[in-house]
């Protein structure tokens, strides 16, 4: 799998190297999850695409869980949903597991996403305290306070 954009990357962003078990997992020619990881500062961007469903559950847990241990505080770790086709429950189950893990450890876990399904699931979910929604990569970034 590649795990380059398309798109030269901002000199704010670079890649995020992740592991080599996840990476095989990820480039696997049967997996439905596809995703690259970006780091901006203390902060760390996750851009999925595909699928997220039970097949799948432990790669999206494990690919969450190595973004957020390379993320600073105050951090925050960003998950960019716009290109996901379907999330199952297990994936906002993930989401909200991660973002307490963060939450402990000082840093704000956001999501970006246009799609109004998964700001109605996480409002239907009541986790909308635990997993803020923005429309940008830029908005969730900015929308964390860094201290002086």
């Amino acid at each position: 799998m590649n795990l380059s954009t398309a798109e030269p990357l901002p000199s704010s962003l670079h890649h995020l190297t992740l592991s080599t078990r996840l990476v095989a997992e990820l480039g696997d020619m049967h997996s439905t999850l596809r995703a690259t990881t970006q780091r901006s500062g203390s902060a760390v961007v996750i851009y999925a695409g595909g699928e997220i469903d039970a097949c799948n559950e432990s790669t999206w847990r494990r690919l969450l869980g190595e973004a957020a241990a390379a993320v600073s505080p105050p951090g925050p770790l960003v998950i960019d949903t716009n290109g996901l086709d379907f999330m199952g429950c297990c994936a906002f189950a993930v989401l909200a597991d991660e973002a307490k893990q963060c939450h402990g450890r000082g840093i704000e876990l956001r999501l970006v996403t246009l799609q109004p399904v998964v700001a109605r699931t996480v409002a239907a979910c009541g986790l909308t305290g635990l997993l803020p929604i923005d429309q940008s990569v830029d908005a969730a970034l900015s929308a964390v306070a860094i201290p002086d």
